[in-house]
Order: structure tokens, then C-alpha cells, then sequence
């Protein structure tokens, strides 16, 4: 922003999204939703919104809101293995502009237990489950997956040394 620009000028900020793609025992995470028009009912990976502040404060990075996601509507802590790719896309219902930031990460410890506020079914699917699930399954979700559990994807590792580290760089 230069000086002759007022803040009101500048465009709208995008909502972003994050997804954690959790893995254990080649089998992935997935969580059955209880609201909203277009997913109730589906089941989807642990999926929300990265908040402007944390629990205590603090802007939440987007790989903390992803773990806290997967605990959240999960019941399990993950621990992050780096990045698995970005995909824009705006809200069906309102339009408004949304970045996703899907990671992958590792079962670190815990069941899956549902929220019974967000889900009210959680478990771990292997390839040959997804496919035999005979339930609604968000499509992007299912294919993410897919992909994961085939071995058709890059993960981009973070990088803890960075020049504004605490905070992680994915390169």
C-alpha cells in the first residue's frame, strides 16, 4: 500500500481455509458432518477456518488451525508433515472468495471420537473403505484422498529454519 491509498481502497480479504489429510496405518481421517445445507451428513476430512487470534491471543497460523481442526471435529492429535497443495474456491452459498491450504499430516495419538457440535461420526478409511462407504461423501474430499492413499501427490516438508521462524515456511 503506498501513501496515497487509504484502507477502505484495498480490495476485500479472502477467507482462508484450511484441510488436514491425517494418515495412520494407510488409512486416512475422515469426519461425517452434522450442519450446513450442502454437507450435512457427508462425511469430509477435518476441515474449518483459520481465526484471526487463538485460544490465547495470538493470530492462528494456518498448520496450527489444521491440527486444532483434526482434534477438534476428530478427537485426534496430528502432527503435521508439511504441505500438500492450495486450491481457491469461493463459498457455493455466498460467493465470497476462499483459499484452502490442505495439509498432510501424521496420527500422533488418540481415537477418533466425534464432536457431537460439528460430526457425529469420525473414523479412518483405507482406499477399498472409501470406496465401499455407501454414504455421501464430499466429492473434493474423497478425492483428495484417493489421491493420498494411491500415492499420487507431493507433500512440500516444513521448513522450521526460516527467516521468520517460530512461524514455518513450506518450500
Amino acid at each position: 500500500m503506498n501513501s496515497s491509498q487509504n484502507v477502505q481502497d484495498l480490495p476485500q480479504k479472502m477467507v482462508v481455509c484450511v484441510g488436514a489429510v491425517v494418515l495412520r496405518d494407510l488409512k486416512v481421517l475422515f469426519v461425517r458432518q452434522t450442519y450446513g445445507e450442502r454437507l450435512k451428513g457427508s462425511w469430509t476430512l477435518p476441515w474449518g477456518l483459520v481465526r484471526v487470534k487463538d485460544s490465547i491471543g495470538r493470530p492462528e497460523a494456518p498448520e496450527d488451525a489444521a491440527i486444532r481442526e483434526a482434534l477438534e471435529e476428530g478427537g485426534v492429535v496430528a502432527e503435521i508433515e508439511g504441505l500438500l497443495g492450495v486450491q481457491y474456491r469461493p463459498s457455493p452459498k455466498t460467493g465470497e472468495p476462499r483459499l484452502y491450504l490442505l495439509f498432510s499430516c501424521r496420527h500422533v495419538s488418540g481415537e477418533p471420537k466425534p464432536d457431537n457440535l460439528e460430526t457425529d461420526k469420525v473414523a479412518y478409511f483405507s482406499l477399498e473403505g472409501l470406496e465401499d462407504l455407501g454414504e455421501p461423501i464430499d466429492k473434493f474430499c474423497e478425492w483428495l484422498a484417493c489421491r493420498v492413499l494411491r500415492g499420487e501427490h507431493h507433500v512440500i516438508p516444513p521448513e522450521p529454519k526460516g527467516p521468520y521462524c517460530p512461524q514455518l515456511a513450506f518450500l
